[in-house]
């Protein structure tokens, strides 16, 4: 019964597909694009702060490679140049029910894996890291079928080499919490493996209806993320200085070619001489390796934040980037 119960799922799967593709072909709104047929409830519009949003009064670990602007402990509030900068919002709706998910989600695994200091917290980093690194391998799939039914453009090739090297960077984020054991209890690796399979559908979903809805909730897991490491490097700073550096963390920052390294930090500071500049990561102990941790996960949250508020990747520059709020409702 089983085995006639796949093959007919088969089947069906392949007629879907087929049927699908040739749809595909024959309609030109469909061929240029999902994004056309399905668009957001409202617009995109203007306002917001900046910098991942960390709790008022948590100090910032800084490294020689990271500048955060000065937060407005007010609002809450990056201020860049002495002023609170205007970026863009976004609908209301869609913004409560993301952050809705995220801090579920977020609560969910802060609720199972308290911080108190021990090798268990590597385990809470494990599950965090295997769902957050789920969303850029949702994108990749949704613009591999897409690209497979024939659409094509420099933007969507740009962001599918962009989205994997986040995916492969987000993956050493997950080798590096493996080898310090947070893998290492089976029940561990069920919770992280099934929350990351519902939510790998889920991001399908939104992404092929709205893109910028489902970026927007990657930004929310990244600012969460970035808060995380940077709470822990500086409640755990000398118990970090005194491990040593895992060796997949040093093929990853210091060995490997920094191609892909560099490709996901899309947006950068200019040099003197009006270049981009590069990080060059160096590792002394487990603690400049969460270092490095961190601020990755500020670079894909700004890389995010730019492409929820401006559909382009570079859309403001490293200083500029603000953090997308919800506009206010529209009046019935």
């Amino acid at each position: 019964f089983c085995s006639n119960l796949m093959n007919n799922m088969r089947s069906l799967s392949v007629f879907a597909l087929f049927t699908g593709a040739i749809a595909f072909q024959s309609s030109p709104q469909i061929r240029n694009g999902w994004s056309t047929i399905i668009s957001p409830p409202r617009a995109f519009r203007t306002v917001v702060s900046a910098v991942p949003e960390t709790e008022v009064g948590t100090k910032v670990v800084m490294s020689e490679s990271t500048a955060v602007p000065e937060t407005d402990k007010e609002t809450n509030s990056a201020v860049v140049g002495g002023s609170t900068d205007a970026a863009n919002m976004m609908d209301d709706r869609i913004y409560n029910f993301n952050k809705v998910v995220i801090d579920t989600v977020y609560d969910i695994i802060c609720f199972l894996y308290p911080v108190r200091g021990t090798k268990r917290d590597f385990a809470r980093f494990f599950v965090l890291e295997t769902v957050a690194r789920v969303p850029y391998f949702a994108y990749l799939s949704v613009m591999h079928l897409r690209e497979t039914f024939g659409e094509r453009s420099d933007l969507m090739s740009e962001r599918m080499r962009t989205h994997y090297a986040e995916a492969d960077n987000e993956l050493h984020h997950l080798l590096i919490m493996e080898s310090l054991g947070g893998n290492s209890s089976v029940i561990d690796r069920t919770i992280a493996q099934t929350m990351a399979f519902g939510y790998y559908w889920y991001v399908v979903a939104v992404y092929s209806i709205s893109e910028q809805a489902a970026y927007h909730l990657s930004e929310l897991i990244e600012d969460h993320a970035f808060n995380t490491y940077n709470k822990y490097l500086t409640d755990h700073e000398d118990m970090l200085k005194n491990s040593p550096v895992p060796a997949i963390a040093s093929k990853y920052y210091v060995e490997d070619n920094p191609f892909l390294f560099d490709l996901f930090c899309t947006v950068k500071d200019k040099d003197e001489q009006g270049d981009y500049s590069t990080r060059r990561p160096t590792l002394e102990s487990l603690y400049d390796v969460f270092i490095n941790v961190r601020d990755d996960e500020r670079e894909h949250w700004k890389t995010l934040c730019n492409l929820v508020q401006y559909n382009d990747m570079q859309g403001v520059e490293n200083k500029m980037v603000q953090a997308t709020k919800a506009a206010p409702p529209l009046p019935p």
